[in-house]
């Protein structure tokens, strides 16, 4: 490269950065994405998604999707059947893989809620000069 992550004025890829985190993590703050799916559930989304908020990590983003290979499924309650879509849900937060707080809650989340997860990769949050 003809300049340092510091002075560049582009777009740098995620995939680029993930080999620098230590040093860019100094430098700009670094954000994590992942993916998850969870069991069909009153109050699971709640649930996962505290093992974050008891960890003080801020949500930047969140989507969720019907799951590609389970799209629908039907639960016969009684007479009447029920359709129901499993999901999958895509969230972005303000840690790097390398905090121990991240890891943490990746770890509960994983134990106690998800019947996936997913880490995508961790990349800065803003790479633009001030």
């Amino acid at each position: 490269m003809c300049c340092t992550f510091s002075s560049c004025n582009f777009f740098v890829p995620p995939f680029l950065v993930n080999a620098n985190e230590m040093l860019l993590y100094k430098l700009y703050g670094l954000q994590t994405s992942i993916v998850f799916s969870l069991e069909e559930g009153p109050g699971q989304l709640f649930k996962a998604l505290a093992v974050f908020a008891l960890r003080k990590i801020n949500l930047t983003k969140m989507e969720s999707r019907p799951h590609k290979k389970r799209p629908l499924r039907v639960a016969d309650d009684n007479s009447t059947p029920l359709k129901h879509f499993d999901y999958l849900f895509y969230v972005d937060f303000e840690a790097s893989m390398a905090d121990p707080n991240a890891q943490n809650a990746l770890s509960n989340l994983k134990q106690e809620f998800a019947t996936f997860l997913r880490v995508l990769g961790s990349y800065p949050t803003d790479v633009t000069e001030a």
